[in-house]
């Protein structure tokens, strides 16, 4: 019996807005040398090839735990993961991933 996987997708517009007022709590599941190509500000690291659902950050009151990947695939994957491994609080993901988020212009940070 699998678990369907709750989905919440997060627009570019929401994502800047929940990073700006700290309502987002952002986690990148991409590669250790995608992360080191760029990465987007705030974001924490917890790569999908060794993904650990309890390194996941605790959602503050108010605030949401996000996954995003380079295009929104990834970050589906993991959403399973992480409500497999029971946290049912990890249900949004950055539909647009680092490439939309590149695409719009928005800051990257390297290294």
């Amino acid at each position: 019996m699998s678990q369907k996987i709750i989905v919440e997708d997060v627009s570019l517009a929401e994502l800047k807005e929940g990073l700006a007022d700290g309502s987002i709590a952002l986690v990148d599941v991409r590669e250790a040398n995608e992360w080191a190509a760029g990465r987007i500000p705030g974001a924490t690291f917890n790569p999908l090839s060794a993904f650990n659902p309890a390194a996941l950050p605790a959602a503050k009151p108010g605030q949401r735990v996000v996954l995003h990947c380079r295009s929104g695939k990834r970050s589906i994957t993991a959403l399973g993961l992480a409500q497999a491994g029971g946290r049912d609080d990890v249900r949004a993901h950055f539909t647009g991933g680092m490439l939309e988020w590149q695409g719009a212009g928005e800051k990257v940070l390297a290294g």
